[in-house]
């Protein structure tokens, strides 16, 4: 007689909390194991740290310091989430007896940890018990860069007063357990140029404050140089908020697919507690801070035939590289079918040509635009706000001829046959300019303001980016040069507000503004938008491939186009730079 599945799986719960304890009794690694044959270092408790950045909360925090500590050479630095435990050298973790035995052998550089507490709502009673302060949920698990800020902002600059520490982001690590784990992995997702080496153990990867959307923001972003190490066990979380133990898989294989550095370390049994990661905690750190060089491993074999993943667009051996830089503000890149690469410099004001063979730079003409495209006539066609007028520009003498007056354009596409279509993003309108006879026409209204604009290969297919909302919108381009079958295609990806109010087990808050800008349409026909975030991939129907983080965060991102040898190379207009990439459009 076979048991029914409703008493299986009464069965399964009964027995299951059986096997979710350690397997055995919990033994230190040996390197966790205080030796009176090594160097130690010594712990400094810091007076409680009141933020700014976290508004009237205080915490506790202390600094761990090397025997091996010398002024003159810039220690590496790791910061520990719930610093308290972590310090305890009886407790799992025993950092302060682990780094003096790794470093006093060699196996880590000599290190300054910082051991920092969530912070506490002063107007509130401590609690007893560190775990239980207000502000742990809020400061941990919610994402964006508001955490990092505190970190680099207000703590490290307090060390730095003390000890001289790398600025090297690859001898800076950061680590914690739980909703501590997920706050480290965002700190050095968000912050790749500070943090690049990162620890996580029982990580909260599940939706306390939407941090379950990292797996799939992982494999749709261009690889971050982050070296990262996971640690979970079967015995982990199940509840009403995810499931630990399969969120951190999930992040492992994202990882891992992206061609990370990366290592998951996993046991059966267990809870969710420090027993299976302290016991490895020794062996993470060796391996977080080995000197071996990390070469990406990637594979795509279970991609769909149709996915057109950043996998299949980017070449690793191929980084962004500085073709213009010390100008006053890039806009309007563009190219001929040669693949000779224009652009301006808006303060100079200049249009220049950079050559594709001898990537020799001349000036066409000392002008000012923010658009720019070659027409069927050869002549270069630009947008001029500030002057309210569309010219003509011819890129053999120079000439400039108005195209249209009172108008007040902001990027532009040419058709095949003569016509252009401009965004009036003050506006909020799209206007069609007749080459030959010079009408002017508003042929769409409503994108609430329209920025970006480009033309399908075929000529097809319309797409203006909404600087100010979410999305891409596309018009079918009929034989007169009409527009219909309006739609909003594709939709961006959103920057993270850190003024919003991030909820307990809902999405974190996103502003309402992409800052979608200019944009390209390569070989294959994927579209390439510039926004907030970087740049933002679509394949052909509209689904997002991927984003190409903003290299310089205080720098505009303006424009893009494909040029230079075989159109294969992707260049942007970034502030003061002018930068490319080669990437796989055959």
């Amino acid at each position: 007689m076979k048991t029914p599945l409703s008493t299986l799986t009464l069965i399964l719960a009964l027995i299951a909390p059986l096997y979710a304890q350690s397997p055995s009794a919990w033994q230190p690694h040996p390197d966790a194991v205080e030796r009176a044959d090594v160097p130690h270092g010594t712990v400094e408790v810091m007076p409680p740290w009141e933020s700014k950045i976290f508004a009237d909360t205080t915490r506790e925090w202390a600094i761990y310091v090397p025997a091996q500590y010398k002024p003159e050479q810039p220690a590496a630095l790791m910061v520990f989430q719930d610093g308290h435990t972590y310090r305890d050298v009886k407790g799992r973790w025993r950092v302060p007896v682990v780094f003096d035995n790794l470093i006093a052998r060699g196996d880590m550089p000599p290190t300054i940890a910082v051991f920092i507490n969530p912070g506490h709502d002063k107007s509130k009673e401590k609690p007893q018990s560190p775990w239980k302060v207000s502000n742990r949920s809020f400061e941990y698990d919610s994402l964006g860069d508001r955490y990092a800020r505190f970190l680099l902002e207000e703590i490290i600059p307090e060390v730095e007063k003390r000890y001289k520490l790398s600025q090297d982001p690859e001898l800076r690590a950061i680590g914690g357990a739980s909703s501590g784990g997920i706050c480290s992995f965002t700190v050095a997702w968000e912050r790749p140029d500070a943090f690049r080496k990162v620890l996580s153990t029982i990580g909260s990867f599940t939706n306390l404050r939407g941090g379950n959307v990292y797996p799939s923001l992982v494999r749709k972003t261009e690889p971050k140089p982050l070296r990262v190490y996971l640690a979970d066990t079967s015995g982990d979380v199940d509840n009403a908020f995810g499931s630990w133990p399969w969120s951190n898989q999930l992040m492992a294989s994202a990882l891992q697919y992206m061609g990370y550095d990366t290592r998951f370390d996993w046991a059966e049994g267990y809870a969710h507690n420090s027993d299976h990661g302290g016991a490895i905690f020794p062996e993470a750190i060796k391996w977080l801070w080995r000197k071996e060089k990390h070469q990406p491993v990637v594979n795509t074999k279970g991609d769909l035939g149709g996915d057109m993943t950043l996998l299949k667009l980017l070449l690793p051996e191929h980084t962004w590289e500085v073709v213009a830089e010390n100008l006053g503000f890039a806009d309007a890149p563009c190219t001929d079918a040669q693949g000779n690469f224009y652009f301006s410099d808006m303060k100079a004001p200049a249009v220049y040509k950079l050559d594709v063979t001898t990537g020799q730079r001349s000036e066409l003409v000392k002008e000012a635009v923010s658009g720019l495209e070659f027409g069927p006539d050869g002549l270069l066609y630009g947008c001029q706000g500030a002057k309210s007028r569309v010219i003509s520009l011819d890129p053999k003498s120079g000439e400039v001829k108005e195209l249209a007056t009172d108008v007040a354009p902001n990027d532009l596409a040419v058709t095949a046959d003569g016509f252009i279509f401009i965004t009036e993003t003050k506006h909020q309108r799209v206007t069609r300019i007749n080459i030959k006879t010079r009408e002017v026409v508003p042929v769409d209204t409503g994108i609430q303001r329209p920025n970006g604009i480009v033309l399908s290969n075929d000529g097809g297919t319309l797409a203006v980016s909404d600087s100010g909302g979410e999305h891409v919108w596309t018009f079918r381009v009929n034989a007169d040069n009409s527009l219909d079958a309006k739609m909003p295609t594709m939709t961006m990806r959103l920057p993270i507000d850190p003024k919003g109010e991030f909820k307990f087990n809902e999405p974190p808050p996103y502003v309402t503004a992409s800052r979608g800008d200019g944009m390209a349409v390569d070989k294959l026909g994927r579209y390439y938008v510039t926004s907030a975030l970087g740049v933002q991939v679509f394949d052909p129907t509209g689904r997002q491939c991927g984003v190409l983080p903003k290299l310089h965060e205080s720098q505009p991102l303006t424009s893009c186009v494909m040029a230079g040898p075989q159109h294969e190379y992707l260049y942007i207009t970034h502030g003061d730079k002018v930068l490319r990439r080669k990437v796989k459009v055959n």
